[in-house]
């Protein structure tokens, strides 16, 4: 259980990293008024199913540890909120055929969204300070 609470920990690191290139890239992308290429696509699928991983570590977690040690309110409070979250992350497929500024601005909306949800529920979780 130690190995998958470290991945669960650790992945949120590569979350935060694909999720400042995306926000980089599509803020340039909507500023400039450039074209939703391959790159734009596989950043947004790439935070999207990172978001996935990362929800589907912490049911594990969340099933695993609760058989163990019950299952304590903040642990219900952070789940919820993470699936929500990943829930938003996939937004971004509604717009798949929208022209190319407002897909650029609504990606960039979405990742935006999803860190202020994650950060609300990372913030669920006790001891922690944010991030």
């Amino acid at each position: 259980m130690s190995f998958l609470l470290l991945t669960h920990s650790h992945l949120r690191w590569l979350i935060l990293i694909v999720a400042l290139a995306a926000v980089l890239k599509f803020a340039w992308g909507w500023l400039r008024g450039g074209n939703f290429q391959r790159l734009d696509r596989i950043l947004a699928a790439s935070f999207s199913g990172l978001m996935d991983l990362q929800a589907l570590l912490g049911l594990i977690l969340l099933i695993w540890g609760g058989a163990l040690g019950g299952f304590p309110m903040y642990r219900i409070e952070h789940t919820v909120t993470m699936i929500i979250a990943a829930v938003v992350a996939h937004l971004h497929v509604l717009w798949k055929n929208a022209e190319d500024k407002k897909r650029f601005r609504n990606s960039l909306f979405i990742v935006l969204d999803t860190l202020i949800i994650v950060y609300i529920g990372v913030a669920r979780l006790p001891g922690v300070r944010g991030w």
